[in-house]
């Protein structure tokens, strides 16, 4: 199992959800809704000791939730790192920190009990993954462990 799995898991044990809005409630780190341009899904500030999520109000409900999880990762993950934003096409970003986040999200907003419960279905995981508010595109990453 990879580390940023089991980061996930320690984390929704401790707080019982993987809502990502509840969990940064319970992380303390305060979450914004902001009119950015339409290729902007999000933004992880780190502060002064204070972290902020800012998610773009224009995106829709699924995808607010997907950045929210990718913002969270950066919160777990890269306390620290400012990320200056999350565009559209970092879905498939080469770089390591924007890759772990999307991992992060994919772990958090897919549990494993999600894909047992459609393994008798004709449902791709890519098809499962979207039920999930999981881009398509990341259905890849997803590490199942059976």
């Amino acid at each position: 199992m990879g580390w940023i799995k089991e980061k996930v898991i320690e984390l929704t044990k401790k707080y019982d959800t993987r809502d990502p809005f509840e969990l940064a409630s319970c992380l303390n780190v305060f979450v914004f809704e902001w009119d950015f341009h339409e290729e902007i899904n999000g933004v992880y500030k780190y502060d002064k000791r204070n972290k902020y999520i800012y998610i773009n109000s224009n995106l829709n409900i699924n995808n607010k939730l997907f950045t929210c999880a990718h913002e969270l990762g950066h919160v777990v993950l890269h306390p620290r790192a400012n990320t200056p934003f999350m565009r559209k096409n970092t879905l498939l970003s080469v770089d390591k920190i924007e890759k772990e986040a999307n991992r992060f999200a994919v772990e958090l907003l897919v549990p494993d009990e999600a894909l047992y419960d459609y393994q008798d279905s004709n449902l791709s995981i890519h098809e499962i993954c979207e039920q999930y508010s999981v881009p398509k595109e990341l259905a890849c990453i997803k590490n199942f462990n059976n």
